[in-house]
C-alpha cells in the first residue's frame, strides 16, 4: 500500500470525514467513495508530473515555498467553511489544474459516476483534496529530507504500491493518467480497491 495513502486515508477518518461531507454537501458513505476513488486519481497524476527532472523541480520547488505539511494539523479549519476553507479550494482548483490538466473534467466525472456523489460535490471534494495531498507530500519531503531529484522516483514508487495492491484499480490510473482517451471513466474497480486499502475497518 501507499504509505502516502494510507496517511491520507487516517486523516479522513471519524469526525473528519463528517466535516468532509458537510463541507461539500454530501452523506459520509458518498464522501468516502469519492476519497477511496479520487486520492489514487491525485497521487497518480501528481507522480506523472514528476516523472521527468523540470516536472520534479518545479513541484518540489512549489511545496517547499507553499506546502509544509502543517495544513494537516489543521484539518478542521480547513473543513469548517471559514476562510481557511475558502482558500483552500480556490488554491485547490489551481493545483488541479497543474495535477490534471485537460483531464480534470474526465477524472470529476468518473468520481462522481462511481462514487454518488453530485458533480457540484465532487468538484468541491477534489478542491478541498489536493492541497491536503500537496501537505501529506510536504510533510514527507521534509522528513525525509527528499531532493528534487528523488521526489519524483518517490511519489513514481508510492503510485507503483498502490498498483500493486490494487491491479485491477493500477490499470485504471495508467488508462487515464498515460493516454488520451475520452471515454466515460468507469471507477468500479478503483473504488472498490481504494475503499479497501485507504479505509481498514
Amino acid at each position: 500500500m501507499s504509505a502516502l495513502l494510507e496517511m491520507l486515508g487516517q486523516q479522513f477518518g471519524g469526525d473528519a470525514l463528517k466535516q468532509l461531507s458537510g463541507a461539500i454537501g454530501a452523506d459520509e458513505s458518498a464522501t468516502e467513495k469519492g476519497l477511496a476513488a479520487a486520492l489514487p486519481m491525485l497521487l497518480g497524476g501528481l507522480a506523472k508530473n514528476a516523472a521527468d527532472q523540470q516536472g520534479a523541480e518545479a513541484l518540489h520547488g512549489a511545496i517547499e515555498r507553499d506546502h509544509d505539511g502543517s495544513l494537516l494539523d489543521n484539518l478542521g479549519d480547513l473543513l469548517g467553511g471559514g476562510e481557511t476553507h475558502q482558500q483552500a479550494e480556490s488554491h485547490g482548483a489551481g493545483i488541479l489544474q497543474h495535477i490534471l490538466g485537460g483531464k480534470q473534467q474526465r477524472v470529476q466525472q468518473g468520481v462522481s459516476n462511481s462514487s454518488g456523489l453530485s458533480g457540484d460535490a465532487t468538484a468541491k471534494l477534489m478542491k478541498l483534496l489536493a492541497p491536503v495531498l500537496m501537505g501529506a507530500v510536504g510533510k514527507q519531503q521534509r522528513q525525509q529530507g527528499i531532493s528534487a531529484g528523488g521526489l519524483g522516483k518517490w511519489l513514481g514508487k508510492e503510485r507503483e504500491d498502490f498498483e500493486q495492491k490494487a491491479p485491477q484499480g493500477g490499470g485504471l490510473l495508467g488508462a487515464l493518467l498515460d493516454t488520451d482517451g475520452d471515454g466515460d471513466l468507469d471507477m468500479t474497480d478503483l473504488l472498490a480497491h481504494g475503499s479497501k486499502l485507504l479505509f481498514k475497518r
